[in-house]
């Protein structure tokens, strides 16, 4: 297992990811799109979730696939990020077709970034025309750390932000993740810099550093307010998988945040992983693959979080320290 091109979810052939970010209300959003409807699943962990349109993900609805999928910030006012991405998809022609209508499906997630020193005394919600804007901008190559929904993002104890990562197997299919990293819980072990997805790093991706020392008896307790915390994540293949095996690999992927993020799924975390699917690459054994497929995404997941930590930027006015800030010189 081996990163793609360019480490990123996009090296999952024909997704896009478009970033739009606000720095003065430090705040943003992130779209995941492709050319074509994707079959989508979800699984929640976190104990405080805000999300749109996750009940129809469900593999005995109607609607199996979906032509995007958002993570803004904001709370609640950020799921006003999927009304203007789908205003732009159905400009376009996309959506499900209903008679001569055509409406875009577009399930969402946000995390809570209202106390991180941004100006949030807006007159009218700007989450529609960033999602709108994140979509437009779409691409297969984009930013990490301080971009998009991670922009405005925190953990309990360093700056967060938005990371990504993926794999390539044996088989030929390819794996990626995409995480926006608002966690209670720390990314790190203790005061020091190494990260707990430290096991999981391939080559020097977030620094190289190696396993730290963490102290087993430790009682972790919230260093964030209640519902200011949640990890929201996308993971993705080619391979051909219905929307039962992708939330299969959602519920996997799961593996990779409690892996780099400890405590994780707390009752004040939101924790959510998208899964989709383009359908480009059968599977020749769907029980070796999807047993493969699932691995992978954890650990692309692990890595995709301790990477948004790693690149996120120091920036006026944080609230929190960057990792960058506290732990490179120059």
């Amino acid at each position: 297992m081996q990163p793609g091109a360019k480490n990123l979810i996009t090296d999952v052939a024909g997704l896009r990811v478009g970033h739009a970010q606000d720095a003065r209300l430090r705040s943003g959003v992130t779209v995941l799109t492709a050319d074509h409807p994707l079959s989508a699943a979800v699984n929640i962990m976190g104990g405080a979730p805000g999300t749109q349109e996750t009940d129809l993900l469900a593999p005995d609805r109607l609607v199996q696939q979906v032509d995007a999928l958002v993570l803004s910030g904001g709370s609640a006012f950020g799921l006003e990020a999927c009304s203007g991405v789908m205003d732009g998809l159905r400009a376009v022609g996309r959506g499900f077709p209903v008679g001569p209508m055509r409406v875009p499906i577009v399930p969402g997630a946000i995390l809570f970034d209202l106390l991180n020193g941004g100006d949030k005394d807006w007159t009218a919600n700007p989450y529609p025309a960033l999602g709108l804007s994140a979509l437009q901008a779409a691409a297969p190559e984009f930013a990490l750390g301080s971009a998009g929904a991670g922009y405005g993002a925190m953990t309990g104890r360093w700056k967060g932000g938005l990371g990504s990562a993926s794999a390539v197997l044996a088989s030929g299919v390819t794996v990626g993740a995409l995480v926006a990293v608002n966690a209670l819980g720390s990314v790190t072990m203790g005061d020091g810099p190494e990260f707990w997805a430290a096991p999981f790093e391939i080559g020097d991706e977030y620094g190289g550093l190696g396993l730290g020392r963490s102290d087993p008896t430790e009682e972790p307790i919230p260093m964030k307010r209640r519902g200011e915390a949640t990890t929201i994540a996308i993971v993705a293949t080619d391979a051909a998988l219905s929307q039962a095996e992708c939330q299969r690999m959602a519920t996997a992927a799961q593996d990779g945040m409690a892996r780099a993020i400890v405590p994780a799924h707390t009752p004040l975390d939101g924790d959510l992983v998208f899964a989709v699917s383009t359908g480009a690459r059968p599977l020749a054994d769907p029980v070796a693959g999807s047993f493969a497929i699932g691995h992978a995404a954890a650990c692309c997941l692990a890595r995709a979080i301790a990477r948004a930590v790693y690149l996120a930027q120091p920036m006026p006015g944080d609230v929190q320290p960057a990792w960058k800030a506290r732990f490179t010189s120059g």
